[in-house]
Order: structure tokens, then C-alpha cells, then sequence
């Protein structure tokens, strides 16, 4: 089966983002293709690369990022979501006149359409938080 996931909260605070990832690698691992991540809402904040994690905190920015490198899965953020939180990449930043991006490598910003692709082309949309 093909799978796209939302991810709606941020990656820490609640639970459902680490679900989300520990679903991701569970659903590669089983054989099953992942197309995208979308993540929305507060759910951008898995896409920052200016966290810090603190003693045995898991880093789910970075994980999510290792996933897409290693399984070629497509990690969006809401462009909309994401810059109100000031999660940036490196054309937004030009645009803005802001000398740094805060896009983590593996993401990529763009619009609902994404979304609306997923839900075309895979079998299922997992929804976490929200």
C-alpha cells in the first residue's frame, strides 16, 4: 500500500509526532511505500533545523530528515504554517531580506496542493494530532 501521513503538532509537547514517525519507519520497514509527509499547523515545527534537543530528548527534526535521505520520502511543510512560525527556506529568506533560512534539509515548503496530491495518488492519509 501507498501511505502519506499529516503530522499536525509540534515535535515536542505531544506524543502524536513521535507516533507519526515510529508509523513512518514501521510502515517502510513493513514493506509499504510512504510518498509524503505533510506537516501543518504546529506540525511544522518537525521541519526547523534551530531546535536543540536537551539531555535524552529525541531530535525528530533531524530523524524525520535522516528518513527522507535514506528512504527518498517527500517532507513537506505548509509554506502558510510555516512561515507564521518563522520556518523559512533559503528563497524566503531572500524575499524577506532575513540573512538565514530555518528549513532543515530533507523539507521542502509548499502550499495545500501537496496534500491534495497525496490524497490522489495513496491508498490511505494517516492523520496525527490535530
Amino acid at each position: 500500500m501507498i501511505f502519506a501521513l499529516l503530522v499536525h503538532d509540534a515535535p515536542v509537547g505531544r506524543h502524536s509526532s513521535q507516533a507519526a514517525y515510529r508509523f513512518a519507519h514501521e510502515l517502510l520497514a513493513s514493506g509499504h511505500a510512504l510518498f509524503r509527509v505533510f506537516f501543518f499547523a504546529d506540525g511544522v515545527h518537525n521541519s526547523t533545523r534551530l531546535n536543540i534537543s536537551q539531555g535524552n530528548e529525541t531530535d525528530l527534526p533531524l530523524l524525520w530528515s535522516r528518513l527522507a535521505a535514506e528512504h527518498g520520502v517527500d517532507l513537506v511543510s505548509c509554506v502558510g504554517s510555516a512561515l507564521r512560525r518563522g520556518i523559512i527556506d533559503p528563497v524566503q529568506a531572500r524575499q524577506h531580506g532575513i540573512d538565514a533560512a530555518s528549513l532543515r534539509e530533507g523539507f521542502e515548503l509548499s502550499g495545500l496542493g501537496q496534500l491534495v496530491e497525496a490524497s490522489i495518488r495513496c491508498d490511505r492519509i494517516v492523520v496525527f494530532g490535530g
